[in-house]
């Protein structure tokens, strides 16, 4: 009982730590302080999309042992317990997947922008900034990502 809710605990805690940005406006502890190269264009069309930032397994392993624990101290003694506890661990574990999956799903934005030397790019990034066909933006590139911003 013990080790289920420790395991509990130590997936909660670790879903903190999965969680990522695709922002144009929020930059992490390793990309601060690095030059980037800038360019600049024109934003020919902009299409919202959905971001999937991917599942950990947290959300599957935190509602099993929850729907375990739950069925199995409610209902029946010995066997019975037993047996209520699988069935609650498998509907948990389904139920915190889908929440998880739910969870993990962030409104993103597919820019595209003619750059002033004519070239076409798309960027795609967390839709937490709006942006219209027609504006002058910066492409900010660090070799391994790009941001659009204004």
């Amino acid at each position: 009982m013990k080790r289920i809710l420790m395991l509990v605990v130590v997936a909660s805690l670790s879903a903190c730590a999965v969680h990522t940005h695709n922002s144009g406006s929020i930059y992490g502890p390793r990309q601060v302080q690095n030059e980037q190269t800038v360019r600049m264009g024109y934003v020919e069309s902009v299409r919202e999309v959905m971001i999937d930032r991917g599942q950990s397994g947290v959300g599957t392993a935190a509602g099993a042992a929850l729907g375990g624990l739950a069925a199995g101290s409610a209902i029946g003694k010995g066997n019975g317990a037993v047996a209520a506890a699988i069935v609650g661990a498998v509907a948990g574990g389904m139920i915190g997947q889908n929440m998880e999956r739910n969870a993990s799903m962030v409104r993103g934005l597919e820019i595209t922008v003619r750059l002033d030397n004519g070239d076409l790019k798309a960027i795609t990034q967390d839709a937490d900034e709006p942006f219209q066909s027609g504006e002058r933006v910066r492409l900010l590139s660090n070799g391994r990502t790009t941001r659009v911003t204004h």
